[in-house]
């Protein structure tokens, strides 16, 4: 079998997600807790300030 039979769409190969191939999900959710905390805290500022 040739390599374009294997590959027909010519994608490139995977990359491992993370130093063992396991996806870094504690990284993603630290990320998304942040923007979360920082949305919380938008929100928070903008009720104060508007209502003072």
């Amino acid at each position: 079998m040739q390599e374009s039979d294997k590959n027909p769409m010519q994608h490139p190969e995977e990359q491992a997600a993370g130093a063992d191939g396991n996806p870094k999900f504690g990284r993603l959710l630290i990320v998304l807790a942040c923007g979360v905390l920082i949305v919380v805290g938008l929100t928070f500022g903008s009720l104060a300030y508007y209502t003072s």
